[in-house]
């Protein structure tokens, strides 16, 4: 049998605080949630690997590092609002929740949305409303939000997403290269009502389905 606990400790110390995932808030957001809970009871034992889990349909829970990493160069407060795009089976929101007032999760599987919202409630996650849509359109009628994590690659960072930061608002994601290499982690802010991103650190994270090409946000 797994012992989860250790699995979730080795995780910190061993993937986590070795690539800069420093900041204490999330290290012990990411020390006490059960990961291994937000995914199906098959998928349980690899829960803490350093690599993407796939849930099916093209869809994968983030490996660790690039998930945490993301969540710090977001610099989340505590009076923030959240969004979480594609949020799946609610991992990514649960961290979110625990640093910041509040989470919009934005899913358009009915099926992963389900999970997300059994588990949450199970492990008592406050803080969290869920939104059935299509991912790169985001939650406009619930923004706009001082951080948004769009939890997978996308090639580009829809504009209907980025039209939703607040000023001072900061956007992490993973851009995905055309060609199939590494994509690259992102952060974007806005910042006198214009959204300029910078690049972070190679992700190998797979590309999220669904996103169609018009409309995109060009940076």
């Amino acid at each position: 049998m797994t012992d989860f606990a250790l699995a979730r400790r080795n995780m910190v110390e061993g993937q986590l605080r070795p690539n800069r995932v420093n900041d204490a808030g999330l290290l012990a957001a990411l020390g006490e949630l059960p990961r291994e809970r937000f995914l199906p009871e098959g998928l349980r034992s690899v829960a803490y690997a350093d690599d993407d889990v796939p849930l099916g349909n093209g869809r994968f829970m983030m490996e660790p590092m690039v998930l945490a990493r993301l969540i710090q160069f977001l610099q989340p407060q505590a009076g923030d609002k959240a969004m979480v795009v594609a949020a799946g089976r609610g991992y990514g929101a649960a961290i979110l929740a625990r640093l910041v007032q509040s989470v919009v999760a934005v899913e358009a599987d009915a099926g992963l949305a389900a999970a997300a919202q059994k588990t949450l409630r199970e492990l008592g996650v406050s803080g969290v409303e869920q939104v059935a849509g299509e991912a790169e359109q985001g939650a406009a009628s619930s923004g706009p939000f001082d951080v948004i994590l769009i939890e997978g690659a996308v090639r580009e960072v829809p504009k209907a997403i980025a039209d939703q930061l607040a000023e001072g608002g900061r956007l992490a994601t993973v851009v995905a290269d055309p060609s199939g290499a590494l994509g690259v982690a992102h952060l974007f802010v806005k910042q006198g009502g214009v959204v300029s991103g910078r690049p972070l650190f190679d992700a190998g994270t797979p590309a999220l389905p669904g996103f169609a090409p018009p409309a995109r946000f060009t940076f």
